[in-house]
């Protein structure tokens, strides 16, 4: 086996999820993450925990959304229901076939999916902020990934396991994410008592209010790599234009050049070049999916390329991405949907986010 696979698991099981004698955790992957699912699960035997891995096969989405009907599309088997409601942590392997492989499915159908299963986005949500439940996303390196990100597979499992630091034999990596904490959690200090956040760059100028609202440090906990920090805005506190100059993806679909206007803290136009038929489907998912759940600043600076993976490309060092939809409790949002789209906002020409009247942000380069 690649010892960066196990010294990846490593990481998940002890850093990320902190795994606990007894524990119930419960890890998703396709087929093709099978070496890194052996991995975790030697690992999670080791730390005494309780292994419940879930295999996803790829393609059985598809079929569901193209040819269940109603009451199929809402149903939540007992199995992902456990996962959510009963594990103590849950990991997810993103390892895809195809990244696109519902790109012929009905919008609508997809929004109908996500509105069944906002419940449980909620519960874990609150499971989450309530310290009752440990989650984490990761990726493990497929041909489709890499060709999203127009990468050979070795290139792009190279740039993977940097990002992740497990490349390196004789590098700690715990103490990197842990020295990464720390720097974050300066920022986080600087940002506390602050109120007001403007955001300006070609086609942007945007305001918020982040006051009474708590940052969250993304040190490696809850994505892998990682390398964020984000709040979430009062909810009816949003004014002004965002242009999002990379792809917006999600459930398959790739938004192109999206553009939101935003009045009282929600979205009154939105706009795209290329499949605006599928946004504007999103942000008809129920009230909370026109309101921003999360605002948050990519300090990645070892991320230097979009990679069409919202995993790495929302931490790339000098962007912002904020979120439609949920919010995390934790961060004091209140807002509830069944969606939370990250979308990512290159500040790295041209671009300035003010805190206070503060520079924060100044042409992608952190300055406080």
């Amino acid at each position: 086996m690649d010892p960066r696979i196990e010294r990846l698991a490593q990481v998940l099981v002890n850093y990320s999820l902190q795994a606990e004698p007894g524990e119930l955790v419960a890890f998703q992957g396709t087929p093709l993450a099978t070496p890194l699912v052996l991995a975790l699960t030697r690992e999670l035997l080791a730390a005494g925990a309780y292994p419940m891995p879930l295999v996803s096969i790829p393609g059985v989405d598809e079929l569901a959304l193209k040819h269940g009907n109603d009451d199929q599309l809402q149903y939540i088997s007992p199995v992902q229901r456990a996962a959510i409601e009963d594990a103590g942590s849950m990991l997810s392997i993103i390892s895809e076939t195809n990244t696109r492989r519902l790109t012929g499915v009905d919008p609508a159908r997809q929004r109908f999916v996500a509105e069944a299963r906002r419940e449980l986005t909620q519960t874990m949500l609150e499971r989450s902020a309530a310290g009752e439940l440990d989650w984490c996303v990761t990726l493990f390196p497929t041909e489709a990934h890499a060709q999203d990100a127009d990468m050979s597979l070795s290139d792009f499992a190279d740039f993977v396991y940097r990002a992740c630091h497990v490349d390196d034999p004789d590098e700690d990596p715990v103490a990197y994410w842990q020295g990464v904490s720390a720097e974050q959690q300066r920022l986080i200090d600087w940002l506390s008592d602050k109120q007001e956040v403007e955001v300006t760059g070609p086609g942007t100028d945007l305001r918020l209010s982040i006051a009474g609202r708590a940052w969250m440090n993304a040190d490696g906990r809850k994505n892998f790599p990682d390398g964020e920090i984000f709040t979430a805005p009062v909810e009816d506190s949003v004014e002004g234009t965002i242009r999002y100059s990379f792809p917006a993806i999600t459930g398959g679909r790739e938004v192109e050049d999206v553009r939101l206007t935003f009045e009282q803290g929600r979205v009154v136009k939105a706009t795209a070049a290329r499949n605006e038929d599928f946004l504007q489907q999103m942000l008809e998912a129920d009230e909370g999916a026109r309101r921003i759940g999360e605002f948050a600043i990519g300090t990645n600076y070892g991320i230097d390329r979009f990679t069409r993976n919202i995993l790495f490309d929302e931490k790339i060092g000098g962007t912002i991405h904020i979120a439609l939809g949920a919010g995390y409790p934790e961060t004091g949002s209140t807002n509830e949907s069944a969606i939370h789209w990250d979308m990512i906002c290159d500040l790295r020409s041209e671009g300035r986010v003010t805190v206070d009247g503060e520079p924060f942000l100044v042409d992608g380069k952190i300055v406080v």
